[in-house]
C-alpha cells in the first residue's frame, strides 16, 4: 500500500512545477474560503474589469493610451450603471409591488379553476381540501410579507454596506483597468522564474474565463431584451420582471430555464386562462427563446470555451454553488474548465 502511494506521489507530485501548482491552488482556495466575504467587492470588481477589458484593448488598438482608454470605458460604465440603478431598479420594484398586490386576485383565479376538479374527480379531491389549500397559501403569503418587513428593518446595516460597496466597487474597477499591467507584474514577482506549467494553465484559464464572463453578460442582455419585446408584444403583465428573470436564468444552464418556466406559466394562466390562444402562444414563444439560446446563441458566444458534458456542468453548479453561492454558480463552468486545464497540464513523471 505504501509503495503504491509512493509511486502515485512520485508520478504526479515529484516535479517542482506540480509543487508550485499545488501551492498556488491551496493559497487561492484558502483566501476564498477565509476571506471571500471580505473580498467580495474585489472579486466583483475583477469580474466587471474582465467585462470591460476587451473594450479598453479595442481603444488601445485605435491609438489610445492605456490610461485614456481606461478612463473613457470607465466613464461609459458609470453612466450605464447610473442608468441601470435609476431606471431598471425602480421599474422592477414597481412590478414586484404590483405582483404582490395582485396575488389575492391570482389566488382566487386558481381557486375557481381548482374547484372544477372535484366535479371531475370527486373521489380524489373535495372542495373542502381546495379551500384548505388556498387558505394555507394565503397564510404563507401573509407570513412572507411580515418576514419581508422584518428583514427590511433588520437589514439596514447591510444596506449601508451595499452603499459602501457601490462606491468602493467602481474605484476598484478603475484601478484594475488602468494599472492592469503593473498589478500583474507585482503578482508575478512573487512567483519563481521557472513557472512554465503555471503560465500555460493561466493563459488557458484567463482566455476561457474572460470569454465566458463577457459571453454570459451578452447572453443575459440579449435573452432579457428579446424576452421583454416578446412578452410585451403578447400583452403579458409583469413583462419587465419576467424578462429579467428569463435573462438571469441563463446563469444556471438547464436548471434556470426550467425554474423560470413556472412563474411565466402562472402569470400567463392568471391573466389569459386556458381559453383563447394567448396562454399557448406565450409558452410557445418562451420555448422558442430558450431553444434559440441553447442552440444558436450559446454556441456563437462560447465557441472558444471548452465544451463540457451536461453532467459535468450540473455537478460543477452543485459543488461550486454550495461552496460560494451565487458567484460559485456564475463561475461554475469556467471553474470546471480550470479543473479540466489543470488535469491536462499537470506534470507527470
Amino acid at each position: 500500500m505504501i509503495e503504491l502511494f509512493r509511486t502515485w506521489y512520485d508520478r504526479y507530485f515529484s516535479d517542482p512545477q506540480a509543487a508550485l501548482l499545488v501551492t498556488v491552488l491551496l493559497l487561492s482556495f484558502g483566501c476564498l474560503a477565509f476571506f471571500g466575504e471580505m473580498l467580495a467587492p474585489c472579486l466583483a470588481s475583477v469580474v466587471i474589469a474582465y467585462l470591460l477589458e476587451t473594450s479598453v484593448c479595442s481603444l488601445q488598438r485605435l491609438g489610445f493610451g492605456r490610461n485614456l482608454a481606461a478612463g473613457v470605458i470607465f466613464t461609459v460604465f458609470i453612466l450605464a450603471l447610473i442608468l441601470l440603478v435609476g431606471g431598471l431598479v425602480p421599474l422592477l420594484s414597481s412590478q414586484l409591488t404590483s405582483f404582490v398586490r395582485d396575488l389575492p386576485g391570482t389566488i382566487n383565479v386558481w381557486r375557481e379553476a381548482l374547484l372544477q376538479l372535484p366535479e371531475t374527480y370527486p373521489n380524489f379531491l373535495s372542495a373542502e381540501q381546495i379551500d384548505a389549500l388556498t387558505g394555507s397559501v394565503r397564510t404563507k403569503i401573509s407570513s412572507l410579507g411580515q418576514n419581508a418587513l422584518t428583514f427590511s428593518i433588520a437589514s439596514i446595516p447591510a444596506m449601508v454596506t451595499l452603499l459602501v460597496y457601490l462606491v468602493l466597487g467602481p474605484v476598484l474597477v478603475f484601478f484594475l483597468l488602468k494599472d492592469k499591467t503593473q498589478i500583474l507584474a507585482w503578482l508575478l514577482s512573487y512567483l519563481p522564474q521557472d513557472r512554465m506549467v503555471l503560465s500555460s494553465v493561466w493563459r488557458d484559464v484567463d482566455r476561457q474565463i474572460g470569454n465566458y464572463v463577457r459571453g454570459k453578460f451578452y447572453e443575459i442582455l440579449i435573452v432579457g431584451l428579446v424576452s421583454y419585446v416578446c412578452f410585451a408584444s403578447l400583452g403579458l403583465s409583469y413583462a419587465p420582471l419576467l424578462a429579467v428573470l428569463t435573462g438571469v436564468s441563463v446563469i444556471v444552464p438547464y436548471i434556470g430555464a426550467v425554474v423560470v418556466t413556472v412563474p411565466i406559466a402562472v402569470a400567463a394562466y392568471s391573466q389569459f386562462g386556458l381559453v383563447g390562444d394567448q396562454f399557448f402562444w406565450t409558452m410557445v414563444v418562451y420555448g422558442i427563446i430558450q431553444a434559440l439560446d441553447g442552440n444558436l446563441l450559446v454556441p456563437l458566444l462560447f465557441s472558444d470555451v471548452v465544451n463540457l458534458h451536461p453532467i459535468a456542468i450540473i455537478i460543477s453548479i452543485l459543488v461550486f454553488g454550495g461552496l460560494w453561492g451565487f458567484w460559485g454558480v456564475f463561475f461554475a463552468i469556467p471553474l470546471a474548465t480550470l479543473v479540466h486545464s489543470l488535469l491536462n497540464a499537470w506534470p507527470r513523471t
